[in-house]
């Protein structure tokens, strides 16, 4: 681990006393440091050493001195699976499962995903962007500093791409990082369901183009399932994204394994998300590739399923795991990072440091951004968190606390939104 930048010490902020857990490879347990310090330059890491060594520098230099001492220092979580713009909710939705109606039984009778779309075709622009940036200031809340955002809830190009402008307007609205994600095969739109090969050509044809030429996607997903798209459609959209230069994001193997995951692994995808079906053949392929596993828990909660993600197997692969809220109205209508940490770990049977890990270096490499962020390193972005907290496991422990009580991002503390 790079821990001190040169003698020179350009620093511009200086943060000590804290005890840091760097979450860095080949670190120790979560990269633990010690009454340490970290010192900034800009929006970038300089410096991370000894508290008593930080002290000596920065009398001599007089560098701005942030006494942390007493809480625990992170990564900035990032929370790399979210549906966060959309209209409406599905609440009646939620009485209906807990009264005996399946996810597929909703979807077949048009609520499920196309009831979102509805609502959301229905929203006006300035309500969409108000709801999402409530729901972005509850994850940021909790230490969150980079935030994905995937679109699907419009169905149709000019739907699709205003959900990519709110999803990018969202990062001059508020001190965070948004990456955005065009979800185009989510479900087949009511105008579409005669014309299905149509849909998928269009998507793959005109919208995709249009969307990556106007600049409004990071990435693409598709939800790649028995009730959505075929690997085969989903295979043609992610040849057309290839060409464009676009990475891959892919929902698999939520409600069944149909090689999902084994498709995610053939396009080098940055993540396959969900898993809770997945074969031996899928994860030797998700190894093999480099593609991280996103894991999902609240959705697994909120649908009441009962057939976890093979986590020992992904472990004894070598599949990196993130972890993340999948902010959506319908299957997981939650913005706490610190919940999905916690059911990752009771539900999944993650360790704490695992789903820390999933919630920061992990998550950031679900990005693409896992050279940038993720751990804190010297030369790596200042997005960092501190918590009130013992130990990082308490971070898995307290159901429905949230012990943040700082977050730097960018370099620059975010006073403006407190944590506490």
């Amino acid at each position: 681990m790079n821990l001190r930048q040169n003698s020179e010490h350009d620093w511009d902020q200086l943060w000590i006393g804290a005890d840091i857990a760097t979450m860095a490879a080949g670190a120790g347990s979560y990269g633990t440091l010690t009454q340490a310090a970290l010192a900034t330059k800009g929006e970038r890491i300089a410096w991370i050493g000894p508290a008593s060594d930080a002290s000596r520098i920065a009398a001599t230099q007089h560098i701005p001195v942030h006494d942390v001492s007493g809480s625990w220092m992170t990564p900035g979580l990032i929370d790399c699976h979210t549906h966060l713009v959309y209209g409406g909710n599905r609440v009646a939705e939620f009485e209906q499962r807990l009264l005996g109606a399946s996810y597929e039984q909703i979807a077949a009778a048009g609520g499920g995903i196309q009831s979102t779309v509805r609502a959301t075709r229905d929203a006006t622009s300035v309500d969409l962007r108000a709801a999402a940036g409530a729901r972005a200031r509850r994850l940021m809340a909790e230490g969150v500093t980079t935030i994905e955002i995937k679109s699907g809830y419009g169905l149709s190009l000019a739907a699709e791409q205003r959900l990519l402008e709110t999803a990018r307007a969202l990062e001059h609205d508020l001190p965070v990082s948004v990456r955005t994600t065009f979800l185009g095969l989510h479900a087949l739109p009511v105008e579409y369901r005669d014309d299905r090969r149509g849909f998928v050509d269009a998507v793959g044809g005109p919208w995709l183009e249009a969307i990556a030429t106007a600049g409004l996607a990071d990435a693409v997903d598709a939800f790649c399932e028995s009730i959505a798209f075929t690997v085969d459609e989903t295979d043609r959209f992610f040849r057309a994204a290839g060409r464009l230069g676009l990475p891959i994001h892919v929902h698999a193997g939520q409600l069944s394994d149909v090689g999902a995951a084994r498709l995610a692994a053939q396009h080098r995808a940055l993540s396959a998300d969900h898993l809770e079906y997945l074969d031996a053949p899928g994860i030797e392929a998700l190894a093999l590739s480099g593609t991280v596993a996103v894991l999902l828990p609240c959705a697994y909660f909120t649908l009441r399923q009962d057939h976890p993600p093979p986590v020992a197997a992904l472990r004894a692969a070598g599949v990196p795991i993130a972890v993340a809220t999948d902010c959506n109205p319908g299957t997981s209508p939650c913005t706490s990072p610190l919940l999905a940490m916690a059911m990752a770990c009771t539900l999944f049977g993650l360790t704490p440091e695992e789903a820390l890990c999933g919630t920061t270096c992990n998550a950031a490499r679900a990005l693409g951004l896992g050279a940038d962020r993720g751990t804190l390193e010297v030369g790596k972005r200042a997005d960092f968190a501190f918590w009130a907290i013992d130990r990082p496991a308490e971070l898995c422990y307290s159901l429905g606390a949230n012990p943040c009580v700082g977050v730097v991002h960018r370099g620059q503390f975010r006073s403006e939104l407190p944590c506490a």
